[in-house]
């Protein structure tokens, strides 16, 4: 399977969170490819600096967790990504994400999330 992971699942992978199931934590483990978009990255960097995120290392370091241990592969955004948001039904006012579900369908991934307005749109979605 291969997933790209939503930024809150991303980050509940690589602390460790009790918010990610163990079962879910399993089916990422067996994954044929996972995901890390620059949007996660460029989502995490914003809220980050404007104190609404807390993180337990730099957003740098785990970039480098994210690609090292945890044997995500980078995924750019493109004017592609960028121009399928505007196919989107309007089901969530945040870019981040729709960029994310955008990616998604390009990319023919599974988009792994709790977000409950992302598991609206027509994508292969692994919920949490």
């Amino acid at each position: 399977m291969r997933y790209l992971l939503d930024t809150h699942v991303r980050l509940w992978l690589l602390t460790g969170s009790p918010r990610l199931p163990s079962a879910t934590v399993e089916r990422l483990s067996q994954a044929d490819h996972l995901a890390l978009s620059a949007v996660c990255v460029w989502e995490t960097v914003i809220k980050a600096s404007a104190g609404r995120l807390e993180l337990p290392r730099t957003v740098r370091e785990l970039v480098t967790v994210s690609h090292r241990d945890a044997a995500m592969t980078p995924l750019p955004l493109d004017a592609r990504h960028a121009l399928a948001v505007r196919d989107l039904p309007d089901l969530h006012r945040d870019p981040f994400d729709r960029l994310l579900v955008a990616q998604a369908l390009a990319e023919q991934l599974t988009l792994v999330t709790a977000d409950a307005a992302v598991q609206a749109y027509d994508v292969p979605v692994l919920g949490v």
